[in-house]
């Protein structure tokens, strides 16, 4: 009876347990259902775990499907990391699994919870991995924190950190840009290519399919040492409800619970019981033949759901099954799944023969009930309960006999088994005592063979110890060696893939930047169009009724009251307009005038205007270019960039060049030295000049500003070196603000006095600095030739208002442009001029006119033209402009037509200054014989007297 209770408590608990694993939907035992997770989570769960829950299902849901439908593998696994529990540092193994939408590696306890513990931006984070850190160790470094990792081996580490790399460098590349207008956009490179893994720096690392994907998520978490360690002590919001999910789970149907990272849960074998239990029942009780026939019924529909619960407890199991028979380690997988299917095979052999056990002793009690039932009186069934009462007693009996003899038959083995363990004991002790007695015979034995051996073989032996340590160091040092390889082949994929991240994100930058300085360039034109409309409407003030004009002129008042620097204070100034420039002239001209304080302000927003645009569409390339000449060398090319200006960081070079290349034959050592000692031991006549001269060089400047000023007195010692230096001209006005320029971009005395004699000497004609300026003369009437060529209109429009530009550009000429133009346009002036010659400041003095002509030509009354022409110069802010008009809109310009000129010009100005000469020797004359007939006529009235 007892046994087989047993066998029908296991069959009855098999039967309920099948019949408790019935789906609620209500399925037909043997017929396959699909699986829809998503209602059998909402009838495992309450509302509140499913709104958890929920989102975190469809996440993996579309993970999911996404892996079905690509091959790519989700990078998930377990890895160790290092966690900060006060000073105490320990290893926390935590489930990783990487978020695509976001680029963050999100980590948990187990692979089972539902909230994550926390996570890595991995979008700005940077990877390392250091040799003599323990094996698998890297890190993860973000802009807020270092996350040190361990994995489970040296290709785990670098599958892990190569995965990495290529999910941050797909992120960036898909990563929304910002939206810039169509010239930026076309100016944006094109997307690059997603690379390659390692980049060529680092071969791909095979998938450790064992630690890493979704298999390793139906492996146990790694145990650490202590229990409690594994336990996040700064999340345990988060661990109780993860906790209670995973609690709940195992109630849940095999199959529908889902993790955060999109791993199903793996439930135990449904058809093995967690424990025996025995019932015991009589041959009357009717719930046997039920529970004979739920038996049935179990059975029947046990290998239908057997093959239900593989389909919807495993993840992807057919489809799994049929990827892995492509993998190398299919055979491993089959070989478990046959040992698997053969235990179950070997237990279901068990449950069957103990079913027929079962049922024989089901059969005698039918055939004892049947008897019971078909007895004709009372007697006779008296008579067959009596039989039945004496056989269990019988029974009984027997079974306490057996009882006895069972205790005898374990006391006995009580007995034996502590004989046995002393025997073994014994043995045990002999064995160590045989174990030492060999030991003490193998060091004999050693001693002697060392005694009975001789020097040269105790010195090999030493030698091949020797030999023997310096091989095992040599080993070391090549896994050093090795390591040291594989960190470099990594930082060198980190640092280029790193580089061309920023290179990336300067690109984005840098257009960005572009835009903006646009939108500050139109603000600035917009500004300065309303400056120049309230200009107008101040020149038509008298026109105006009181209100009006009053309104107006509070307009420019506050126009002229606003400040720079506070606005540079609140917005972002891609290039803000200083007060001085590199040079040290002043940005905004500061006028007396109250219209020309206006016309100051107009100025610099243009100027302003046009640096912004210009600085990153021109400069910074024309910079690349001149960076990238090393050596100069007269060119075509080189003559254009200097056409387009020299930047300030090469400026010096180059003039420097220049002036070396023109009067290499003139240059002598210590010359300069001997002229300063001359000024020193003779005074020039011209100093006195000098000296009144200096204090109204370059007003605008700072460096000239007040006579306690540095370069002050290197002016005064560039100015009497020449002097000595050409005598025949010794000093004439004009060339203070020459050598003032030259100071100022060459630094150095020497070099400046240099650039001044290339000046006066090489570029300038002859007599250009003389007493009587013929030269001079010269060019301005060759100017009015090419001006009438070149710009009629303007011509007749000056010829009909009498008016003679002479007036203005006679300065001009004389100080090549100097305190005439910006400071910018000057120094680019200034740039050509010293490579080519005279003929550019013919072509920048056509350009300036046809720059303004329009503004010129609108203007009706003589004064008023001169007034204009007077500072219309500082007006020119673009000074891309007018280097466009003057090297182009002014050609052809052939300086041989510019030598013709001259010659024919100064042959006519040489005659009439040779006429002038004779009427005015001839008017001595006449004066002279006036005040001789005057003499004589005094004389004879003196005679008459007396």
């Amino acid at each position: 009876m007892d046994a087989r209770g047993k066998a029908w408590g296991r069959v009855r608990r098999s039967s309920l347990e099948e019949m408790e694993k019935r789906p609620e939907s209500g399925e037909i035992p043997g017929k396959p259902v699909e699986s829809n997770s998503d209602d059998n989570s909402g009838n495992a769960g309450s509302a509140k775990e499913r709104a958890v829950s929920s989102p975190h299902r469809d996440l993996g849901n579309a993970q999911l499907n996404s892996s079905r439908e690509e091959p790519r593998k989700k990078l998930c696994g377990y890895l160790n990391k290092l966690g900060v529990k006060g000073p105490i540092k320990a290893w926390k193994s935590r489930w990783f699994f990487y978020d695509e939408n976001k680029c963050h590696l999100l980590y948990c306890r187990t692979a089972q919870d539902v909230n994550p513990l926390g996570s890595i931006d991995l979008s700005s984070a940077g990877f390392d991995c250091k040799v003599e850190a323990d094996e698998g160790v890297f890190e993860i470094r973000t802009p807020s924190r270092v996350f040190i990792l361990k994995a489970v081996s040296r290709e785990a580490r670098m599958y892990w950190l190569q995965q990495l790399q290529m999910k941050r460098w797909a992120f960036c590349n898909t990563q929304t840009g910002l939206p810039v207008d169509s010239v930026t956009l076309a100016a944006l490179p094109a997307n690059e290519t997603m690379p390659t893994e390692g980049e060529g720096f680092l071969p791909p690392v095979k998938t450790p399919t064992d630690v890493v994907g979704l298999k390793a998520a139906s492996l146990p978490a790694p145990q650490l040492s202590a229990a409690l360690q594994n336990i996040s002590l700064k999340h345990p919001w988060t661990e109780i409800q993860n906790t209670i999910y995973n609690i709940c789970g195992t109630r849940q149907l095999p199959g529908n619970g889902r993790s955060i990272s999109g791993v199903e849960g793996f439930p135990e074998h449904p058809g093995t019981p967690a424990e025996e239990q025995e019932v015991e029942g009589e041959a009357e009780c009717p719930a046997r033949e039920q529970a004979r026939e739920d038996t049935r019924a179990g059975l029947r529909s046990y290998w239908p759901r057997k093959a239900k619960w593989l389909t919807n407890s495993f993840p992807a199991f057919t489809e799994g099954l049929a990827r892995e028979r492509s993998s190398p380690d299919n055979v491993a997988v089959l070989q478990q799944q046959v040992l698997t299917l053969t235990e179950e095979l070997k237990s279901q052999k068990e449950l069957v023969q103990l079913l027929h056990k079962a049922l024989e002793a089901a059969q005698q009690e039918k055939r004892a009930s049947s008897m019971y039932l078909t007895a004709a009186g009372d007697r006779d069934r008296l008579e067959l309960v009596r039989h039945k009462v004496r056989q269990i007693m019988e029974l009984s009996n027997r079974v306490e006999v057996l009882e006895s003899d069972r205790r005898e038959l374990e006391q006995s083995l009580a007995l034996r088994d502590s004989r046995v363990e002393e025997l073994q004991k014994h043995v045990q002790l002999l064995m160590d005592k045989n174990h030492a007695k060999q030991q003490v015979i193998l060091k004999l034995t050693e001693q002697i063979a060392l005694d009975l051996s001789e020097p040269e073989q105790e010195a090999d032996a030493v030698a091949a110890d020797t030999l023997y340590k310096q091989q095992e160091e040599m080993e070391h040092l090549k896994d050093d060696l090795d390591a040291y390889r594989t960190q470099n082949q990594f930082l060198n994929s980190e640092i280029h893939q790193v580089t061309k991240l920023w290179r990336s994100v300067a690109e984005k930058e840098k257009f960005l930047l572009m835009k903006c300085a646009r939108l500050q360039a139109r603000s600035c034109q917009v500004e300065s169009k309303y400056l120049m409309m309230l200009r107008k409407l101040q020149e038509a003030s008298p026109d105006l009724a009181s209100g009006e004009a009053e309104l107006v002129k509070s307009l420019i008042q506050e126009a002229l009251q606003w400040d720079v620097k506070e606005e540079a204070a609140e917005t972002l100034q891609l290039n803000p307009v200083r007060e001085y420039d590199d040079y040290g002239f002043m940005t905004i001209p500061k006028y007396e005038v109250e219209d020309w304080k206006l016309l100051a302000k107009i100025q610099a927003l243009e100027i302003k205007s046009s640096n912004l645009l210009s600085h990153t569409a021109v400069e910074k390339p024309l910079g690349e270019r001149w960076a990238s000449m090393a050596e100069l060398s007269p060119s075509t090319e080189l003559k254009g960039l200097i056409r387009c200006g020299i930047p300030v960081e090469h400026r010096q070079r180059v003039w420097k060049w220049i002036v070396t290349q023109r009067l290499s034959h003139h240059h002598a050592t210590n010359h300069f030295e001997s002229l300063l000692r001359q000024c020193e031991r003779t005074e020039h006549p011209a100093s006195r000049q000098i000296e009144l001269d200096l204090p109204r060089t370059l007003t605008n400047n700072r460096h000239f500003i007040s006579p306690t000023s540095q370069l002050v007195p290197k002016l005064r010692r560039v100015l009497l070196a020449f002097s000595w230096q050409n005598p025949a001209i010794g000093y004439c006005q004009g060339l203070n603000r020459l050598a003032a320029i030259a100071l100022l971009v060459l630094e150095e005395e020497e070099s400046a006095f240099w650039c001044l004699v290339h000046i006066v000497e090489n570029l300038m004609p002859a007599d250009y600095y003389s007493n009587t300026l013929i030269a001079s003369q010269v060019d301005q009437r060759v100017f009015k030739d090419f001006l009438s060529e070149k710009l009629p209109r303007l011509t007749a429009h000056f010829e009909q208002h009498r008016i003679d530009v002479s007036l203005i550009t006679f300065n001009w000429f004389l100080v090549a442009f100097v305190d005439s133009l910006v400071s910018d346009i000057l120094l680019r002036v200034w740039d050509a001029f010293l490579y080519e010659g005279t003929k550019v400041i013919f072509r920048y003095a056509l350009a300036i006119f046809k720059y303004n002509e329009e503004e010129i030509l609108r203007i009706r009354d003589s004064l008023e033209i001169y007034q204009y022409l007077r500072f219309f110069t500082h007006m020119i802010g673009d000074g891309r402009k007018l280097m466009s008009i003057a090297f182009n809109d002014m050609n052809p310009f052939p300086m041989k037509v510019l030598r013709n000129r001259r010659a024919t010009h100064r042959e006519e100005l040489e005659a009439e200054l040779s006429e002038l000469e004779w009427i005015k020797v001839q008017y001595m004359k006449e004066q002279a014989e006036q005040v001789t007939w005057h003499l004589d006529g005094a004389v004879s009235e003196e005679d008459e007297e007396m």
